[in-house]
């Protein structure tokens, strides 16, 4: 009698987002991108922050983590480092990544590890009612402070690789930046930075805003985004001009974090051989050395 077995796995739940939340376009980007780059669920690791966007790795079928509030960059590379061989995403929103977890952010700029940080940035706290974030420009709700810009932030580190913003409005433009950062640590060149204007439709609804504003700058001739030079230039001129760039603003080369610190001559943690049978004569070497 032939015997079959059914190998369970995770079933992934249905999108709690708002009908028209600019996230449905990213997850849809994700998933095409991961098909069309042959990346199956088993080797794909996704952690998520807190906020709307935290609930995204829910909706796939693969490993999934919710991190910690603004907590989600330093478990990512956690992860990378235990197992180079997963495709690791981290995800979250602006104020997940650019307010509690800035730090970490600003960190993985410097330590480039091959990981895509994906953040949905909707220019509020649309979780919990639309409360001013750290991209939320001056005067929306009294908001005396000017907003982040994460390009702009991520420029200044040499050690960025790839810097990219897309624009849920645009997804065929987003499904090529996904792709872009997907082939770059996947080729293990470093951490691929991409957020998206993702707008929040139930209580600050951007889209029609942002459409008129994004400029493609994939679209300027004789833009070169190997010119770091040019790339915080033009980003300047832009946003003076009240504009925003979308598309593939900076690419660099810089060893990545994992290529510098794991050893060469050993597995990573998580490929080690943890069984009895592997390790026992090590084990009794071990307890003899300390009996003489």
């Amino acid at each position: 009698m032939t015997m079959q077995t059914h190998i369970k796995t995770f079933a992934p739940a249905r999108p709690i987002w708002c009908a028209g939340c600019g996230d449905f376009a990213v997850q849809g980007v994700l998933e095409k991108s991961l098909h069309k780059m042959g990346i199956p669920p088993h080797k794909l690791m996704m952690l998520a922050g807190i906020g709307c966007s935290g609930t995204i790795q829910n909706n796939l079928p693969c490993y999934g983590y919710h991190a910690l509030h603004g907590r989600v960059l330093p478990a990512a590379i956690g992860a990378k480092l235990a197992n180079p061989d997963l495709t690791v995403i981290a995800a979250g929103g602006d104020g997940d990544g650019y307010a509690i977890g800035a730090g970490h952010l600003v960190h993985t700029f410097r330590s480039n590890p091959s990981i895509i940080y994906i953040v949905m940035n909707n220019s509020n706290y649309g979780l919990t009612k639309g409360q001013v974030s750290p991209t939320s420009p001056t005067g929306y709700r009294d908001n005396a402070e000017s907003g982040l810009d994460s390009i702009l932030m991520g420029l200044s580190f040499p050690s960025a690789t790839f810097l990219a913003r897309g624009f849920s409005g645009n997804p065929e433009q987003l499904e090529r930046l996904m792709e872009a950062a997907l082939d770059h640590t996947e080729s293990k060149r470093g951490f691929a930075f991409l957020e998206v204007l993702s707008p929040c439709v139930t209580y600050y609804d951007t889209h029609r805003e942002w459409r008129a504003k994004v400029y493609n700058i994939d679209e300027e001739e004789g833009y070169d985004p190997t010119d770091r030079g040019m790339a915080f230039q033009r980003s300047l001129k832009l946003k003076e001009q009240g504009r925003i760039p979308i598309g593939r603003i900076f690419k660099g080369e810089h060893a990545s974090l994992e290529s510098l610190i794991l050893n060469k001559t050993e597995l990573p943690p998580a490929q080690h051989k943890v069984g009895r049978d592997e390790h026992r004569e090590q084990y009794e070497k071990f307890i003899d050395s300390y009996m003489g």
